[in-house]
């Protein structure tokens, strides 16, 4: 499962941009979108996201998963896509086998009166936070809040690229859905099954992936002529793909990549992806600017939480067991 150097995945530099020069928001567009035209992956460097925030989120997140499994059930992941997920719970329906990790998810912080919650809108719910975990709830919290701040950061340099009006992508983001999973790797077993994957293949069905992974390794990205490589891990450096969503957006223009984790010998590997995604209630239909003469749109408009809630009612075991619609 091995794969080669990641020498096409690009970094991206965004000192200039985040100083608010000009020439530095059209040179970190540029550099996007070539990246997202080609490989569907590019770092993020200079991103103005503390390193204690990440820090503090990681040691949270280990202490987590660290401890007895009945301590982690009694945060069990409810329908609104929030809380604990054994190994083995997600199990893509193009995949072999579960996939070999577990997790716990964050949303927005809804409280039980919000009018979203009690009309039972699907993905929408209060996050259950475990007892006895001091500094817990903040560092997730804190790390989620952080994160928001750096997708909404990036959403005109999404409009720069895509020839969109200023504003375009912020007036689809006055209530994102933006989950943060914090994810656990064990080991990988001794004579693992070869389609044992910590993370099977697949595309992510959102905008954006934002993702901070520790030193152990083990992402690997599909290139277009169908070669793995390792996704660079380098300090300091957020990797960002796009996903299924933004690609119909697009109508194809920007890639959604096939990617998978691998579960390293002897190590066990924790990352934090932000899934960074617009309003419940938003239409995504293909872009004008994405369109013309011999390019017609390939893609129907749907409703970005329709389509988000039929991805994780086909994905996910906890959504199957409760025989629920939302």
């Amino acid at each position: 499962m091995s794969g080669v150097p990641a020498s096409r995945i690009p970094i991206v530099d965004l000192h200039g941009y985040l100083a608010g020069v000009e020439a530095g928001r059209a040179a970190a567009a540029a550099d996007i979108c070539a990246a997202l035209e080609g490989i569907g992956f590019f770092g993020i460097a200079n991103h103005g996201v503390p390193k204690r925030v990440v820090q503090d989120a990681f040691a949270a997140s280990q202490r987590f998963f660290g401890q007895p499994m009945a301590d982690k059930l009694t945060v069990r992941i409810n329908m609104g896509h929030r809380g604990y997920m054994p190994m083995a719970d997600q199990h893509r329906a193009d995949a072999a086998k579960p996939n070999l990790s577990e997790s716990f998810l964050i949303g927005p912080e809804l409280a039980e009166d919000d009018p979203a919650v009690v009309e039972g809108r699907p993905l929408h719910g209060v996050n259950p936070w475990p007892d006895g975990l001091d500094g817990f709830r903040n560092a997730l919290a804190g790390y989620r809040d952080a994160m928001s701040t750096l997708g909404l950061r990036l959403l005109p340099l999404f409009e720069t690229a895509l020839d969109l009006p200023e504003g375009f992508f912020a007036a689809r983001y006055r209530n994102p859905m933006g989950f943060v999973r914090s994810l656990h790797y064990p080991p990988a077993p001794d004579n693992a099954d070869p389609e044992q994957y910590g993370a099977a293949p697949h595309s992510d069905f959102g905008f954006i992936t934002i993702l901070a992974q520790d030193d152990v390794g083990g992402l690997q990205v599909k290139t277009r002529d169908g070669h793995w490589i390792d996704a660079p891990n380098l300090p300091g450096v957020f990797l960002v793909n796009i996903g299924d969503m933004l690609m119909r957006w697009t109508n194809d223009r920007f890639r959604s990549t096939v990617h998978r984790v691998v579960n390293a010998p002897g190590r066990d590997r924790y990352s934090l992806p932000f899934f960074f995604d617009p309003d419940f209630e938003t239409e995504v239909a293909c872009l004008e600017s994405c369109t013309g003469p011999g390019n017609p749109p390939r893609y129907d408009p749907v409703v970005w939480g329709d389509y988000l809630t039929a991805s994780f009612n086909a994905n996910h075991a906890y959504r199957k067991d409760a025989g629920r619609p939302s």
